[in-house]
Parts: C-alpha cells; sequence; structure tokens
C-alpha cells in the first residue's frame, strides 16, 4: 500500500499600490469625513450660481443687518444679511469659489516654482543650491503672516496679487522638503544607472528622481492647501486682498470687523467657512501621510 501525499498550496495575491493607499486611507474615519467635506465644498464652488438663493451682490433696500432666521430674522434671509443688505448665505456659497481658487492657484505656483528650485538646489549644490538656501532661510526668518501682509502692500489689493502673495510665502517648505528627498534619491542606484545609460539632466530631474519624491510632496502640498486658504482669509480681513464687493471668506470677515460687538452673526458664518474648509484639508493631509508613507501604515 501506498501512501499519497497531497501537498496543497494556496496563491496569496499581494495587493497593488493603489489598492493599498485606497484601503490606509478608508481606514482613517477622519481623513474620509475631510474628503466628503471637501467634495461638498468644491461642488458649492462650482454651482453656486444653481444652489445660492439670492444674487451675492444684489442689495436689498431696508435689509440691512437682518439676523439669521432662526433668530428673528427674514425667512429667505436663512444666514441674514450685511451691513448693506446682501444676503449672507449667498456670498458665503459664492465666495467658496474665491477662496478654494486662490488657495488652489496658490499652493500650485507654489508647488511648481519650489520643485524646481529645490531639484536645482539638489543637483548643483555647491554654488547655485546654496545660494538658493540662503534666500529660502531669508524668507523663513520673517512670519509669514507679516511677509504676507509686507508683500501684498507693495503688490496692491487684487485677486492676482494675493494669489502671488501667498505663493511666495509658502515657497519655503517646497524647496526644502524637495532638495533634502531629492538629495537622497540621487544616492541610489537607479540614478547611478541612469547616468551611466546616458541619461541628461532634465530627464535625470524631471522623469527618474521627481516621480520618487512625489509621495511627501504630494501631503506637503495638502498643508500648504490648507494655510493658503488661512492666509488668504488674513490678507482679505486686513484689506489687502480681493476687495468688497466680491464675496470672499476675507473680504467679508473684514467688513463686519466694525460689527463685531452689535451684529457678530456677519463675522460668524464666513470664519466657519474658513475654519471647516482648513480643518478638512487638514484632516485629508492626515490620511494622505499615513497612506503614502510605508513607515505610518499599519501591519494587519
Amino acid at each position: 500500500m501506498s501512501n499519497t501525499l497531497i501537498v496543497s498550496t494556496t496563491s496569496v495575491t499581494m495587493p497593488t499600490p493603489w489598492e493599498s493607499f485606497y484601503r490606509s486611507f478608508i481606514s482613517n474615519k477622519g481623513a474620509v469625513l475631510g474628503l466628503v467635506i471637501m467634495l461638498i465644498l468644491v461642488v458649492v464652488a462650482l454651482f453656486a450660481n444653481f444652489l445660492a438663493p439670492h444674487d451675492p451682490l444684489r442689495l436689498y433696500t431696508g435689509k440691512e443687518q437682518l439676523p439669521p432666521a432662526i433668530f428673528g430674522g427674514e425667512a429667505q434671509f436663512i444666514f441674514g444679511t450685511d451691513d448693506a443688505g446682501r444676503d449672507t448665505l449667498s456670498r458665503v456659497m459664492y465666495g467658496t469659489r474665491y477662496s478654494l481658487f486662490i488657495g488652489l492657484a496658490a499652493t500650485l505656483l507654489s508647488a511648481v516654482v519650489g520643485v524646481f528650485l529645490g531639484l536645482a538646489a539638489a543637483f548643483w549644490p555647491k554654488r547655485l543650491g546654496k545660494f538658493i538656501m540662503l534666500i529660502n532661510d531669508i524668507i523663513m526668518a520673517y512670519p509669514s503672516l507679516l511677509l504676507a501682509i509686507i508683500i501684498a502692500a507693495i503688490l496692491g489689493p487684487s485677486m492676482t496679487n494675493t494669489i502671488i502673495t501667498i505663493a511666495l510665502v509658502c515657497l519655503p517648505p517646497f524647496i526644502r522638503l524637495t532638495r533634502a528627498t531629492a538629495m537622497v534619491e540621487l544616492q541610489r542606484d537607479y540614478v547611478m544607472a541612469s547616468k551611466v545609460m546616458g541619461a541628461g539632466t532634465i530627464r535625470l530631474l524631471f522623469v527618474t528622481v521627481l516621480p520618487n519624491c512625489l509621495a511627501p510632496l504630494i501631503v506637503q502640498a495638502t498643508m500648504i492647501f490648507s494655510s493658503a486658504i488661512l492666509e488668504a482669509g488674513a490678507i482679505g480681513f486686513l484689506g489687502f486682498g480681493v476687495q468688497p464687493p466680491l464675496p470672499e471668506w476675507g473680504a467679508m470677515l473684514g467688513t463686519a470687523r466694525q460689527y463685531i460687538q452689535s451684529n457678530v452673526w456677519m463675522a460668524i458664518f464666513p470664519g466657519l467657512a474658513v475654519f471647516i474648509s482648513a480643518l478638512a484639508i487638514n484632516l485629508m493631509g492626515d490620511g494622505l501621510r499615513d497612506a503614502l508613507d510605508p513607515k505610518l501604515k499599519q501591519v494587519s
């Protein structure tokens, strides 16, 4: 009699990088909440024309400084009206467009310039790198809000100048992170192999090295996006950003400043909008950091 040995093998399918990222991100409830809030804000920004109950620039004579409807105001003005009789809810909804656009544009501009300068500082560290990092350290020596106010005052109040101002203030983190990450990657064997195979400088930096630096840069961009919205609100509040009557959250807070003691609701709703958007982006950033950094992933 012969004994038959049966060996069963079970194939284990390893998750793809995208599946691993998705599972890690979804498991973070705060990140999911932040993503949902951001999607809602994006929808409000894109479809404010249809969602807003009133024209944000229309003046309702005799309806100035009405309180919210739940505090004795009129039903047609759910969040009340401002000092000129404009609907606060409509202005907050339209303000989502301005604030998100300013934050996104400033972040993208800062990221593009910062990544380029960071790669240059890493690839030519002796002279160009030292000069770039010296300028970077000088910018970082100033408090970001103070520097933003100075630059905005020099350039003048407008949306374009606000974007440029915030982009300049947010440059240092991108430069430092890109330089540090690229200097590590430049010592890898695959970079040496690319050099031996004749890869040029542009291909080496932007095709070989940069893709391997993207994970921390994406997380950094998310955090900068949040800071950019806060900076835009602060600049608008001080009168150096988007000018009234355009419904930008910071400008709305600046207008409501003189009525803060008598009609506090005029400042509550745009202030809440800034707070909620910044919080949502930070929650998303935490989730992205945990999902993109293998050292922070939980071993299941």
